[in-house]
């Protein structure tokens, strides 16, 4: 038996014991260029690459983390998609993972009620999800255009490229928001995308729009969560659209790579985007063909937190983007564009000029930058619940006063 396949119990109590932080004394190996012709040692591997990997990447659970839409993950993500690499699991095949597929799909059936639809499956990101649900639309309802505003995230642009479409863009506003009385009046063989949650300033499209044309998708990789919060009526409309999209691993707190596409008629739609294959047991549904098993990190979460839990996480992280909107508001050396409306903070200094200084001084993780109407801004995403509102202010009072 190849002892490689099997558990080792000291080398996973060392993978664990570095993963906690011990690694800062240990000396990294130096990565070779080419392939090497012979193995190294295993432990001694796992102690000189712990520098590279845990030690030289992004914390995203750090206090002043606070720059993008990607959080850090609950341990227990971390335990499970360990279970996930040891099993190897592949939905494509009923055989090899009998217990994933029930996961996956008894983790669609608990969160399509949230936005109105009637099921779906998971994907390896809301690219993938955008791609699917406009798919799903060409074949069931005819389109042959897509139609979204010029904040739409790039992979719809993406898809409708893919998928042989024409894509035409909506104006929006200097704040991002779309403006609706440019729409096109025939919409018959239109796919409208609406976003919940734009990624430069978190704004939500007019959902009450949804169902005006042949195919309505909400992209809502990043405000869908909120379907599960207190602040589940900013979406309100949602249950209208055809299709939606929501990233799991962004307010949902999974690691990458883990999104959901959702359907309201899911027989039409997984009508037309199935495929067989002699090899097949099972007809293959969507775009992806193999893929593994990353509902089971989902599974243990909203099982540990339950959708309380889960909402109190979310609900905090817009409690933080309220708390430095407000605070930037009342400096007068500082502008924020607008209210935040879905944790996402658009903010910069009111003299520009100390735009590029400001930003050299801020924490690494604090702030990321972003342009609307040609103009730069800073970007402030309530993506870690671990952030310290107090930390965050401090560091950017700090910032301003230097001189």
């Amino acid at each position: 038996m190849d002892k490689d396949f099997t558990a080792d119990p000291q080398g996973l109590r060392l993978a664990v014991d570095l993963l906690q932080g011990n690694h800062s004394s240990v000396e990294p190996i130096d990565l070779p260029e080419a392939l090497p012709e012979t193995g190294s040692d295993v432990y001694a591997l796992l102690n000189g690459l712990a520098p590279h990997v845990l030690g030289k990447a992004t914390r995203l659970g750090d206090a002043t983390a606070f720059a993008h839409m990607d959080p850090p993950t609950p341990w227990i993500t971390w335990a499970t998609t360990l279970w996930n690499a040891s099993l190897n699991q592949n939905l494509l095949h009923p055989a090899t993972a009998p217990v994933a597929r029930d996961i996956e799909e008894r983790i669609v059936k608990w969160l399509v009620p949230f936005f109105g639809m009637n099921g779906g499956h998971m994907t390896p990101g809301s690219t993938l999800a955008n791609l699917t649900a406009l798919w799903a639309a060409r074949e069931c309802a005819g389109v042959q255009d897509v139609v979204a505003s010029d904040n739409a995230h790039l992979s719809i642009a993406k898809a409708a490229h893919i998928l042989g479409l024409n894509f035409k863009t909506i104006p929006t506003d200097r704040y991002g928001a779309l403006v609706t009385d440019v729409l096109p009046e025939n919409l018959r063989r239109t796919a409208l995308v609406l976003t919940a949650g734009t990624t430069g300033t978190g704004l939500i499209d007019p959902l009450h729009l949804a169902g005006k044309a042949a195919w309505t998708h909400i992209d809502a990789a990043w405000a869908g969560p909120l379907r599960l919060s207190s602040h589940a009526s900013r979406l309100a409309g949602i249950e209208n659209a055809d299709s939606v999209a929501v990233s799991a691993h962004k307010w949902l707190f999974q690691p990458k790579e883990s999104a959901l596409v959702m359907f309201r008629d899911v027989d039409k739609a997984q009508a037309g985007i199935t495929f067989g294959g002699n090899y097949l047991a099972v007809p293959n549904v969507g775009v992806l063909g193999s893929h593994g098993a990353t509902a089971v990190p989902l599974l243990a979460t909203l099982l540990a937190w339950g959708r309380q839990g889960l909402a109190t996480r979310i609900e905090h992280c817009m409690t933080l983007a309220e708390q430095l909107g407000e605070f930037l508001q009342n400096d007068m050396r500082t502008e924020i564009l607008l209210p935040p409306q879905t944790g996402v903070v658009v903010w910069r200094p009111k003299d520009t000029q100390q735009f590029d200084l400001t930003l050299r001084r801020l924490p690494p993780g604090l702030v990321s930058t972003t342009r609307i109407a040609e103009e730069r801004w800073f970007r402030c995403v309530a993506a870690n619940p671990n952030a310290d509102i107090h930390l965050l202010t401090h560091s950017i009072l700090q910032a301003l006063d230097q001189k």
